[in-house]
């Protein structure tokens, strides 16, 4: 196992994980919100800096928030920013079961 310093942007909060491999710039990792709940979130950045004893060196993740979790999280969801004002929604019949 692999203990890795996450600095976390979003909440401005840093942790120690442990992991069996290090995550990847670009990659998601799921993380526990301060209120209970799990969210993911988006690896920013990825470096490493050398401990105080001996030849190791220590993992550091910088992560943010997924966009559309946050977009979730906020109620304001990525498909309000798909919606035509001036159209008239009510008039149409939506069923996910049709194709």
């Amino acid at each position: 196992m692999i203990e890795v310093e996450i600095q976390n942007e979003t909440h401005q909060t840093q942790a120690r994980l442990r992991f069996a491999a290090v995550p990847r710039i670009g990659e998601g990792i799921r993380l526990r919100e301060p209120d209970g709940f799990w969210a993911s979130y988006d690896v920013i950045d990825l470096w490493y800096q050398q401990a105080e004893y001996g030849d190791i060196w220590i993992p550091y993740l910088h992560v943010r928030m997924t966009p559309t979790e946050h977009a979730a999280q906020n109620g304001t969801g990525i498909a309000n920013q798909f919606v035509d004002p001036s159209r008239d929604y009510e008039e149409l019949e939506f069923d996910p079961f049709k194709g």
